[in-house]
């Protein structure tokens, strides 16, 4: 199953073990983001060491790791569906998420319930993903 992962999703992988990291691991499941997704992690890096339950040389292994569990698309890839993106996405800073969902024609993975307020794209949270795995 392809799903578009939301960023959020792999701070909270980052930050702490847990079903999160078991979904990621699954191999039922491939991850797709925008290319922008590990800017964000730069972005908030300091804020995340603060918060985690990691060590930093964990905190760095594991954002490497991720970094191979999710294939990075390139914003040309997808570019032509960021028009009708803006229109169905919930929130202004997630359209490219939704973007590339539409590209792919597939889901989003994320635990905002904000972003649930459309009927286009099909958004499932940790807990749902985890149900689906039982």
């Amino acid at each position: 199953m392809n799903l578009i992962v939301d960023a959020n999703v792999l701070f909270a992988a980052l930050l702490k073990e847990g079903k999160t990291i078991e979904i990621l691991l699954n191999p039922f499941f491939n991850f797709y983001a925008p290319e922008f997704i590990f800017e964000e992690f730069e972005k908030y890096e300091k804020e995340l060491l603060g918060k985690m339950h990691r060590t930093e040389y964990e905190f760095f292994e594991v954002f490497e790791n991720l970094k191979e569990l999710v294939d990075v698309v390139p914003k040309k890839d997808y570019e032509e569906k960021v028009e009708l993106a803006k229109e169905i996405s919930p929130d202004e800073n997630d359209f490219y998420y939704f973007a590339l969902a539409l590209k792919l024609n597939c889901a989003i993975w994320s635990n905002d319930k904000n972003l649930r307020n459309q009927d286009r794209i099909k958004v499932y949270s940790t807990e749902e993903l985890v149900k689906m795995l039982e």
